[in-house]
């Protein structure tokens, strides 16, 4: 009989502390859904940040066709209205919240703020198929960018270098050549 009540004692403290380390589990690694988070960051759809941004200027942007080859499973965009035209910009990421690595970001500003870009971090450099030079550069030990020129924007492709095996400079050249679509038709 001693035995039993062992037991049963036994399992009953193991499933108490299982509950206990479940609970402690479920609550350390509750995540947000992103759709919650990037809002607090001003982050809206696509379609929402390119109105903003093109009634702020007062110009069209054209936005590539082509995303990289790899999963994503949000998309968000964001105007940054900052103090004064100098700051202001528009971003367009994807991104997978199951692979955090895969994060791909289109930044475009105007040409008369353009950020300059320093030699030392050029690595590589394209001509686009408008005659337009793109540079390959990096921007950290984690991400690198195409930036090029494009009618009156700056554009800046970025993508983290942990998924560089799958989406080459190549690739981002691809990408930035696929802006290059007629937008309406002429009449």
């Amino acid at each position: 009989m001693k035995k039993v009540i062992l037991l049963v004692m036994l399992i009953f403290s193991m499933l108490c502390g299982l509950n206990i380390d479940a609970a402690s589990a479920n609550s350390i690694h509750e995540v947000r859904p992103l759709e919650e988070t990037y809002p607090e960051y001003g982050y809206k759809t696509v379609e929402e940040a390119v109105n903003e941004f093109e009634q702020h200027f007062n110009q069209s942007i054209k936005l590539p066709l082509r995303i990289p080859p790899i999963k994503f499973t949000h998309h968000f965009g964001r105007f940054n209205d900052l103090d004064g035209d100098i700051n202001d910009s528009f971003e367009l990421i994807y991104i997978n919240s199951q692979s955090p690595e895969n994060q791909y970001e289109i930044a475009v500003r105007p040409l008369e703020h353009k950020i300059p870009i320093e030699d030392k971090r050029v690595v590589e450099v394209f001509t686009l198929k408008n005659g337009n030079e793109a540079k390959l550069i990096n921007i950290s030990d984690s991400f690198e960018a195409l930036v090029f020129e494009r009618d009156h924007w700056q554009y800046k492709l970025s993508i983290n270098k942990k998924i560089s095996d799958k989406v080459s400079s190549e690739m981002l050249v691809e990408i930035a050549n696929s802006i290059d679509y007629p937008s309406e038709k002429k009449k």
